[in-house]
């Protein structure tokens, strides 16, 4: 069973800690609880934490609750899905996707 503290809900008098200043690579996903592709992407966010998390930390961020990192990154349509390496946005994904394709996608920035 996976488990579901894998995925970090962030906030933004969080996100600096948690992404900005992370060792490891980080994925966030900007959603929301009213998008229907945010919540099919939970489980493929849990499994990739799970299998991913000595290579790469998951995040969620509610766009709706956390405007300030929500505006900072010009997020516009959720999810989006940034990932974040020495503090910086190294790419930038619209929309949900299948595990694969996820994980093809992250694999220039793993």
């Amino acid at each position: 069973m996976i488990d579901v503290t894998d995925v970090t809900d962030v906030t933004d008098e969080d996100f600096a800690a948690e992404v900005i200043r992370s060792e490891l690579p980080v994925l966030v996903e900007f959603t929301a609880d009213w998008c229907p592709p945010c919540r099919q992407m939970g489980p493929v966010l849990r499994a990739l934490a799970a299998e991913e998390g000595e290579r790469l930390k998951v995040v969620q961020l509610d766009v709706d609750t956390n405007p300030e990192t929500t505006n900072a990154y010009k997020v516009l349509s959720m999810p989006t899905f940034m990932v974040f390496r020495g503090g910086e946005p190294v790419k930038s994904m619209v929309g949900a996707r299948p595990k694969r394709r996820l994980l093809a996608e992250l694999a220039d920035v793993l």
